[in-house]
């Protein structure tokens, strides 16, 4: 059943009940009149009945208010004794209580109230004519069942209708998180991609083009203190300010293809700034522990360790409350160990967490990279005692 038959459905029985209380009170006034009852009298108090009737339906239209509408079927009950003080033939707008019982009370507070209302259709033939039938006491017996049980059977119905819409509503978040977070993984890929070029560009262009003018720039300098020839000694100048001037286009060219995050090549030097302005900006204090024997890093485990240290250092500025925050870069035998500890609020469950929006898809995220490079994201935390992330990752990583 899906959302929209589910809805369909609980419209269908609403207005089944709306024509059920109306032709049940109609046939009965018709009864009653046929039996001698007298008109004003029928007519006054199936009026008075609908109007009530509609009353309530209209009120749970516009209001969840459960209470009200408990009280609101008890005096409806109320009336339907004053109807059948006027005559017997009411004892058929029993069945109409009946299924409101069962859908408004408790089980066992509407097996209470359906026996009652049972027993009062029972006493009122006996109030009229002294005496009942054996078939209006089976036949109400039977429909009292049948009504309390098809009306908690429309709850469950109503019940599973619920559970099945939030489970769509959960697949549909959980599908919608999947595709963001494969987009995620995507930009990041390709961000690394584009680091791994632009550095092995720079480098290249570094070791080769670079030091190849350097070294025409250094000929040339020396040439000229050793040439007696003024034309050659200006031409020499001329060849050493161009090489100066290549040189600088050089380290310009090279200094705009180094990412701007790690433009020199070094993760500890990227986490300062980090912690820097973070320390800067919200006043925390902050400290920075590398173990001397880290080994430089390919370009998309440094991107992937970074973006982890924002993501975290995001969290605890924006929900830790914490006072301290330390980061710790760690060798750890093949692979790199990143810690980041803050004395903050911690919480009770950290799958809770609230998903920023200035980190992306946040530390899941970053969990799914660590994985797909070989690595994993451990948090721990409790209420009060701080949060506390550990990334690690093989110093080589995996190609993605």
């Amino acid at each position: 059943m899906d959302v929209g038959s589910h809805g369909w459905t609980v419209r269908t029985m609403e207005i089944g009940q709306h024509a059920i209380a109306l032709v049940l009170t109609v046939i009965s006034c018709l009864r009653a009149v046929s039996v001698g009852a007298p008109l004003p009298a029928v007519i006054a108090v199936s009026v008075v009945f609908l109007a009530w009737y509609v009353l309530g339906a209209v009120r749970a239209a516009r209001s969840d208010a459960v209470v009200l509408a408990k009280w609101w079927l008890v005096v409806l009950a109320v009336i339907w004794l004053l109807m059948l003080v006027v005559s017997a033939e009411f004892i058929w707008v029993a069945f109409l209580l009946w299924l409101l019982a069962g859908h408004l009370f408790s089980l066992r507070i509407a097996v209470v109230f359906t026996a009652a209302t049972y027993l009062a259709t029972i006493a009122a033939p006996l109030l009229h004519h002294g005496a009942v039938s054996t078939p209006s006491v089976i036949g109400s017996l039977i429909g009292a069942v049948f009504a309390l049980g098809l009306s908690r059977g429309y709850i469950e119905l109503l019940r599973e209708g619920r559970r099945r819409e939030e489970l769509i509503h959960s697949l549909e978040a959980a599908h919608r998180s999947l595709v963001d977070l494969q987009d995620e993984l995507a930009l990041t890929q390709r961000h690394a991609g584009e680091i791994r070029e632009r550095t092995r560009i720079s480098r290249d262009v570094h070791d080769t083009v670079a030091q190849e003018i350097s070294s025409i720039r250094l000929i040339a300098h020396a040439e000229v203190d050793r040439t007696t020839d003024p034309h050659a000694r200006d031409v020499l100048r001329q060849v050493e300010s161009l090489a100066a001037q290549g040189s600088r286009d050089i380290r310009r060219i090279i200094a705009e293809l180094t990412p701007a995050e790690l433009e020199d090549g070094a993760l500890p030097a990227a986490l300062r700034r980090l912690l820097t302005r973070l320390e800067k900006e919200s006043g925390l204090s902050t400290r920075l522990d590398v173990d001397e024997t880290v080994p430089p890093l390919p370009a998309e485990v440094e991107v992937a360790l970074l973006r982890t240290a924002q993501s975290a250092l995001a969290n605890v500025r924006q929900h830790a409350q914490a006072s301290r925050v330390k980061v710790s870069l760690i060798d750890s035998e093949g692979m790199i160990r990143m810690d980041i500890v803050d004395d903050g609020v911690g919480m009770a469950d950290h799958d809770a967490r609230t998903r920023g929006t200035d980190s992306g898809f946040g530390l899941d995220f970053i969990a799914a990279r660590m994985r797909e490079l070989g690595g994993d994201l451990v948090i721990e935390t409790n209420p009060g005692a701080g949060f506390a992330i550990s990334a690690t990752v093989p110093t080589r990583g995996v190609s993605g």
